[in-house]
């Protein structure tokens, strides 16, 4: 079922972004609220041990607020979006997946309002999609081999370097059982798509097991209103991943990774169309990227642990924005050393880590840059009472390109019977690249060589309260980020033959400034959970052409969500939800100034007979359209070289999914 915000079938992700405000207090502990799943008991809760934060506590010990996605929310999703994770975190409390390409469909995951460019996606602790994911990641990944998923939010450049000053997503692996287990899921929609993703999983001795995830994508290029411009892109992508993990009799945990994905994605206009210019033009991206990475955890005394953490990953490219192609090359290189001490009331982790971006251009080498990143970091936690517990985290980078970075971060938990509060600060600092705004959109062709630019900076508050009054659950959370010396895509005034101008990227005046709340209220009975959420943004930027202050394009003032769902492990579930998105501000659009408000609804089933499933979902029952309102395509090409306006609504209309689950082999591990 679709998200409360708009999205597209294709990628099957969330656009403009519009709300994310479900997420329920247990035991103190904020989690995600799923579309379709009653939360997981606290029992259940209490035995995760949250690894995004360095310090291995319980949840709802951590004095960090860390939301929970677990693997029962993560099947649920995998029945809506097979191929990516797009889905799973748009309906996700505080988060959205904001578009960036109307053509082919990329999109990136934007933390509380903040900027999607500044939101590290790691799996198991490891960049293995890159220094920044990049736009079209999200829609690379499928969740099938995904256990939970960590997500922090605020800035976290204490815990992670400057690419995580936005928040945190740590993707954690599905951990295999003492038996040998699998699963295979086919899903076909009703525009053409197909999915096919295989997982499997058994022991390898006494100490080591294996798995291997699969997966193979595929969807044909969709154009719904008839205007000669793809409003579904077509790609064709396979994944492939297996996994080494290695347990020993004295604690110690060991996890070796591999990782292969291949995609052709074409979007822009059908054979025989042209744009309004006269002329074709099609958009497409093909990837190649391969990875691998090293999780090693060893206890080494009594109270004393060691961790090492390696990963290298490289992914080429070959763009195409109508004649014109563009190639290159990213690189990430990581590795880290920590050593942790717990004593009583008391943990202590410090460590030493490098993390090296390059990035090549085949066609423009001005562009090309090589980032290398030394860093020292610190965290304390300290019980100071049985009710308090205190956590102090401090980083010092030295960037090869923008200097020296210090980043504090400093949070507190207090529980008081059935209250939970918790309260964080924390300060951190983005390096800017080339790939910002339109950039990924239309290429470097029109792009100036950087000079001058500095870090990005910001500082970030929140603060939750929660408690459970019987079977009913409620949390508030407010937040605050002020975001400093943004960096902006401006026209230079240097028309090109083509009428496009010359682009250059500036550090902005001012600063954008976002606060707003989350407010939960659920109520389950048996088989039975009913959720009503809301969420109120408000975000405000200086426009760094005019100079003027303005509300920050794409991000909605009001946006609220209902949840129903029935649901019976052995038989299956059936479930209704309806997400109203308010207005957005847009930004040279020339047929509005502003979105118009909608309510998008949708309806799950899945019935389950033994290891058998089959299950149907209908998104979008109302047909919302954005191209029924206005045309994606532009009656003249912008000036920074886009065709397509940005997507502020569902382009895709009402769609319906299907398919099949199979498992096989014992326990239907879910992992931990």
């Amino acid at each position: 079922m679709r998200s409360r915000r708009p999205a597209t079938r294709n990628a099957r992700f969330v656009l403009g972004g519009a709300p994310a405000g479900l997420a329920l207090l247990l035991s103190g502990v904020c989690l995600p609220a799923p579309a379709w799943a009653a939360s997981p008991h606290a029992d259940e809760i209490d035995t995760i041990v949250v690894s995004t934060t360095r310090t291995r506590r319980r949840v709802q010990d951590e004095p960090i607020r860390v939301e929970i996605i677990l693997r029962e929310e993560i099947e649920e999703k995998a029945i809506m979006a097979p191929g990516n994770i797009a889905i799973l975190l748009a309906e996700t409390g505080g988060l959205w997946v904001q578009a960036n390409s109307a053509a082919l469909g990329s999109a990136g995951v934007r933390v509380q309002g903040m900027s999607e460019r500044y939101t590290l996606l790691l799996a198991d602790g490891l960049p293995l999609y890159g220094g920044q994911a990049g736009s079209i990641g999200l829609l690379q990944i499928p969740p099938t081999d995904l256990g939970r998923v960590e997500v922090i939010k605020g800035a976290s450049s204490s815990l992670y370097g400057g690419a995580a000053l936005g928040g945190v997503i740590n993707l954690v692996t599905r951990r295999p059982s003492d038996v040998i287990e699998g699963e295979v899921l086919a899903n076909v929609t009703g525009q053409r798509g197909q999915d096919l993703t295989a997982y499997a999983s058994a022991p390898l001795g006494q100490h080591w097991s294996y798995s291997l995830t699969a997966g193979g994508h595929w969807q044909e290029r969709r154009d719904l209103d008839d205007s000669g411009w793809a409003d579904i892109p077509a790609y064709r992508r396979y994944t492939l991943r297996p996994r080494l993990f290695w347990e020993g009799q004295s604690g110690g945990e060991a996890l070796i990774t591999f990782g292969f994905t291949e995609e052709t994605r074409r979007g822009g206009t059908l054979p025989g169309s042209q744009v309004p210019a006269g002329g074709a033009f099609a958009q497409g991206l093909d990837t190649q990227r391969l990875d691998a990475g090293l999780n090693l955890d060893l206890p080494v005394g009594e109270g004393w642990g060691f961790g090492v953490r390696a990963s290298t990953m490289q992914a080429r490219h070959r763009h195409l924005f109508g004649p014109e192609v563009e190639n290159d090359r990213h690189r990430t290189g990581f590795v880290e050393a920590s050593l942790t001490r717990t004593s009583g009331r008391h943990t202590l982790v410090g460590g030493l880590a490098v993390q090296v971006d390059d990035y090549l251009s085949g066609d423009f080498p001005a562009f090309d840059y090589r980032f290398t990143v030394p860093g020292v970091f610190a965290q304390y936690d300290v019980d100071v009472t049985d009710d308090l517990t205190v956590s102090g985290s401090i980083r010092a980078d030295s960037h090869s390109e923008y200097g020296e970075f210090v980043s504090p971060r400093l949070s507190a938990l207090w529980r008081a019977g059935p209250w939970s509060l918790r309260a964080s600060t924390a300060r951190g600092y983005f390096a800017p690249s080339p790939f910002i705004g339109a950039i990924e959109e239309t290429g470097l062709s029109r792009l100036e060589p950087l000079s001058g630019l500095v870090a990005e900076e910001a500082d970030t508050v929140s603060f939750d309260v929660g408690r459970r009054f019987g079977a009913l659950e409620t949390n508030v959370v407010l937040f605050r980020s002020r975001v400093s010396d943004e960096a902006a895509l401006v026209p230079t005034g240097n028309i090109q033959p083509d009428g496009t101008d010359r682009m250059a990227i500036i550090n902005a005046p001012g600063t954008n400034e976002t606060y707003g709340s989350e407010l939960l209220l659920r109520y389950r009975y048996d088989h039975f959970v009913v959720t009503a959420s809301y969420m109120y943004t408000r975000s405000s930027r200086t426009d760094p052409v005019t100079g003027v202050r303005a509300q920050t394009p794409l991000t909605p003032r009001h946006s609220a969500g209902f949840v129903a769902m029935w649901e019976d492990h052995d038989r299956g579930r059936l479930g209704f939800e309806a997400y109203y998105t308010g207005g957005q501000d847009l930004e040279d659009n020339p047929y509005r100034a502003r979105s118009r408000p909608f309510v998008n609804m949708g309806i799950l089933a899945e019935w389950i007979v033994g290891d058998f499933s089959v299950f149907l979902n209908a998104e979008n029952i109302l047909n919302i359209r954005q191209s029924r309102y206005d045309p994606l395509v532009r009656p003249a090409r912008a000036a920074d070289g886009r065709w397509t306006v940005d997507a502020w609504a569902p382009t895709d209309g009402f769609v319906v999914n299907g398919g099949v689950r199979v498992r096989f082999g014992g326990g239907h591990h879910h992992g931990h």
